[in-house]
């Protein structure tokens, strides 16, 4: 990739990626009594695979993003990267008000608009009470086997039956609002379930109705999928979604799998001792990439970067106008990884294959050349007659 030869490679995201590529594993202790524990794999023990990690690291500091998708063969890490984010994921200020505002937001209007359009807390929020709490961005897996019903809602029966009551039940997607929502295989999910997703993607919510009792929920997610692509394509309206594009394959250097197998050993033998080995670079990941959000307002594009970015759109000839979006938000996130408040072209030539990969269709290509033919005909046809 660009990152590996590029002047770059000395950023702040880098280095952190870089720094603890081959720690040094510690004699392994007796192993523990069996008592599994449900924590994730370290995400900067994982060896190489310094693209993936960057495109994940990218979409949890800017959620705009689009999130991202990995493609490979089985026994990459895949999985385990994307799980392993749940170790660094930063906490998000979430509000306690039916309309889900926060302080921000009534800061920036008027009291009679505050008034008018948030009842529910605008009392609350005067009087200077708490109308919001802090509590970390969670992973919020979608198994591939999980019904219309497990994704949207259903109503309760016990509720209906002893409360003669017919209350819905939040399904996943509303559980991931402001999450990020995780599919594994996504590539064989259901169409009606990929449907469903589409559209709250889009919209930022969806609604469930049964019969009379009608709910819509709140479902603003970061899309993280992994897919094996020799187990069939993924839809075409779906991939358009994602917004880094990350080619997966197995590292070449012995040095690396050697290292892959140490620590995959180590972490299997005493996870807990494992895990606790790389709490000091998890915090520090966790530090960065909460200063990075911060920071992420303030960072600028300049003019000569946006005019590179879309001459290079143009040139691929893509069409779709998420393209250069994504492109100029991944580029944003990389400076602010960086501790920058300006984007610069080095920053663009490194997410620019992430964000632009797999973005032209040749069959949208050829159609559109079929009918500038087709054009070119009825205009001569027409220049004939008349």
């Amino acid at each position: 990739m660009a990152t590996d030869n590029h002047s770059a490679q000395d950023s702040a995201l880098l280095r952190l990626l870089s720094q603890y590529s081959y720690q040094r594993i510690t004699d392994l202790p007796e192993p523990d009594l069996g008592l599994a524990e449900l924590r994730p794999f370290p995400f900067l023990a994982i060896v190489g695979q310094m693209e993936m990690r960057i495109a994940l690291m990218l979409s949890v500091i800017n959620p705009a993003i689009g999130g991202v998708l990995l493609i490979g063969p089985r026994g990459t890490g895949k999985t385990t990267a994307v799980r392993s984010l749940s170790g660094i994921l930063p906490h998000i200020e979430v509000s306690d008000c039916d309309e889900g505002v926060l302080p921000a937001d009534f800061e920036a209007i008027d009291d009679e608009d505050a008034r008018y359009l948030y009842p529910d807390c605008y009392e609350k929020w005067k009087v200077g009470q708490s109308i919001s709490h802090y509590e970390p961005v969670q992973l919020v897996e979608l198994p591939l086997n999980a019904r219309i019903e497990d994704v949207v809602g259903a109503p309760n029966e016990r509720a209906a039956v002893h409360q003669n009551a017919i209350r819905i039940e939040r399904g996943i997607l509303s559980r991931a609002d402001r999450n990020i929502l995780y599919i594994d295989e996504i590539n064989l999910l259901d169409d009606q379930i990929t449907d469903v997703i589409l559209d709250a993607a889009a919209q930022g919510s969806y609604t469930v109705r049964r019969g009379a009792v009608v709910g819509t929920y709140r479902s603003r997610f970061v899309l993280v999928g992994s897919m094996n692509p020799e187990e069939g394509r993924l839809r075409p309206q779906i991939m358009d979604r994602f917004g880094l594009r990350v080619y997966v394959r197995g590292l070449t250097d012995m040095a690396e799998r050697a290292e892959v197998y140490q620590r995959a050993r180590a972490y299997r033998y005493n996870p807990t001792r494992f895990i606790r080995e790389w709490e000091s670079a998890t915090a520090a990941a966790e530090s960065e990439i909460v200063a990075a959000r911060d920071l992420l307002n303030k960072t600028t594009l300049p003019d000569d970067v946006i005019q590179a970015g879309l001459e290079l759109i143009l040139k691929l000839d893509i069409d779709s106008h998420r393209a250069e979006y994504t492109l100029f938000e991944a580029a944003r996130a990389y400076a602010a990884a960086d501790n920058r408040t300006e984007v610069t072209l080095d920053d663009l030539r490194i997410v620019a294959p992430l964000s632009l990969r797999q973005r032209n269709s040749e069959f949208m290509s050829n159609f559109f050349e079929n009918q500038s033919e087709q054009d070119r005909i009825i205009q001569q046809k027409l220049n004939e007659i008349v």
